[in-house]
């Protein structure tokens, strides 16, 4: 799969051209997308037999959403947590080997 639209240029000019960076907040999105897609589910099924409400909510790619929420800045992230986090990732790998 190729990133075509929004182009992977513009991408990484949100995410300080580090495709790293740019993986993990839109993969980071799309699974909170996920869980609200699910949740939702969950919710409908509960109350009625059918569910007809989930495929038009969940209709586009989860990624796509967020690659798109990028490109428009209303998706970022805030450099000092994501360095510590990541920080702190690398030092738990590091203590495993």
């Amino acid at each position: 799969m190729a990133v075509t639209k929004p182009e992977i240029d513009n991408l990484l000019t949100q995410t300080e051209q580090n495709p790293f960076l740019l993986c993990t907040v839109a993969s980071k999105r799309a699974c909170d997308i996920n869980n609200m897609v699910r949740g939702q589910h969950l919710r409908v099924t509960a109350i009625q037999d059918v569910d007809d409400i989930t495929p038009v909510v969940s209709g586009e790619d989860p990624v796509s959403i967020a690659m798109e929420e990028i490109e428009s800045g209303t998706l970022s992230f805030v450099k000092d947590e994501f360095d510590r986090e990541i920080k702190g990732s690398n030092e738990r790998v590091e203590h495993n080997l």
